[in-house]
């Protein structure tokens, strides 16, 4: 999508600091950190929501969570834990409309649930 700012950042026309590329997935480091780590990982390709995905996204969907265990491990967080956050909708928090995981660590996380 031309207006994505994801979509630029994958497409390099925005700089990000990135952490992980590949031919399905990139991540890159969230501009207002919520925590030590904040990693944002995103499909390369455009997907508004999880409410649009389709049966055809599932093993893109499985990469992004194979990427945000190889994150974790990268930056460090993967023993003591880290917490992966998929905000869909304005209500939930959604405010770039291109799917992603936030990936936070290093630090603990307040319980919202559970």
């Amino acid at each position: 999508m031309s207006d994505c700012i994801f979509c630029k950042i994958i497409e390099g026309s925005i700089p990000s600091v990135n952490v992980y590329r590949d031919e399905q997935v990139t991540a890159f480091r969230d501009v207002n950190p919520a925590a030590p780590t904040h990693i944002l990982i995103v499909p390369n390709k455009h997907i508004d929501s999880v409410n649009t995905l389709t049966n055809a996204d599932e093993q893109l969907i499985g990469r992004l969570f194979m990427a945000a265990q190889q994150l974790a491990a990268q930056e460090g967080v993967a023993e003591n834990g880290y917490r992966l956050i998929v905000n869909t909708g304005a209500d939930a928090g959604q405010t770039v409309f291109h799917v992603h995981l936030h990936l936070l660590g290093g630090k603990p996380i307040k319980h919202l649930i559970g």
